[in-house]
């Protein structure tokens, strides 16, 4: 296999990018309580694939075919980061999930009592929204730009994105919520984050309208596919890879793909959903696609 075509390399580089940059992500001249400071790095230091900023990198690499990309997404990679932490943390409290475990670790709540994680969770999300115009303030977007990216995460991470797919997840049970409904949390609650990634990327990049329109298409389907692979695995992984207890939907008399549709249907799903997004990348006519479509396989392909 050549280094060109090893994503796992690549995506081990684009992680260990930002784990560097997240430790230098709060200014050093903030005051901030060292006790809270300990709780958001606890979760944000946890490990992960890191794949929200992989997808910003990518599709900005895309775009313009060249690397130099990297450096003005780099912020923007930190913020949606930034985003997902939190809201781990607080999908993983006692009135939601009710998670003792994560990537392996005690839950933030576990180790920090409940009212710290949340307060942890809140200066994260607000966090998310100082690092945007640091890209513009290095000058390697215009400020035009950032705030694009901005609305878009406000939007896509907000009421209508992430957070109403939480809810709708939170209000879904067994035996009620329909094929449709279920869908709609998938595609909020984890396409939504992914469709930003890709699309924050792509404005990094220089990308066109219609660009941005099939990279969005691309996140929409990829984060799809990512989340009934996720419902895949709970009933059928390796508990000591993914770090945490299979079987946990079912326990929660929450609904999923493999329940409504069954097994072998949902694994279908997954591969038709990620060539519909290759395709996506394949039309949008990019300098350098190969990441993006290499990161789609690899989803499709994960055992954790």
């Amino acid at each position: 296999m050549s280094e060109r075509s090893a994503i796992k390399p690549y995506l081990k580089q684009c992680a260990e990018l930002i784990e560097a940059s997240l430790k230098q992500s709060i200014p050093s001249d903030w005051d901030v309580p060292d006790k809270l400071k300990e709780a958001m790095f606890y979760s944000l230091e946890a490990g992960g694939k890191r794949l929200r900023p992989a997808f910003i990198l990518s599709a900005a690499e895309a775009v313009q075919g060249k690397r130099e990309a990297l450096e003005a997404a780099i912020p923007v990679a930190c913020s949606v980061e930034y985003i997902h932490t939190y809201s781990l943390i607080h999908d993983d409290l006692p009135a939601m999930d009710n998670d003792d475990f994560r990537r392996g670790k005690p839950t933030n709540h576990k180790v920090f009592g409940e009212a710290m994680a949340i307060l942890a969770g809140d200066a994260l999300l607000t966090h998310a929204f100082h690092l945007i115009p640091q890209a513009a303030r290095r000058g390697g977007i215009d400020a035009e730009t950032a705030l694009a990216i901005v609305e878009d995460l406000a939007k896509l991470a907000g009421a209508p994105g992430m957070v109403g797919g939480q809810v709708a997840d939170m209000l879904g049970e067994q035996g009620i919520t329909s094929i449709s409904e279920l869908e709609y949390i998938h595609l909020h609650k984890t396409s939504d984050l992914i469709v930003f990634s890709v699309t924050a990327g792509g404005r990094i990049g220089g990308a066109s309208e219609k660009q941005l329109e099939l990279l969005a298409r691309y996140g929409r389907n990829i984060g799809l596919a990512f989340q009934i692979q996720d419902d895949i695995l709970d009933l059928i992984g390796d508990e000591q890879k993914l770090g945490k207890k299979t079987n946990s939907d079912v326990q929660q008399n929450k609904v999923t793909y493999p329940f409504l549709i069954g097994l072998e249907e949902s694994k279908a799903q997954v591969e038709r959903l990620t060539q519909e997004a290759k395709s996506a990348i394949l039309e949008a006519g990019f300098q350098d696609p190969l990441r993006l479509l290499e990161i789609a396989d690899y989803l499709v392909q994960r055992d954790h």
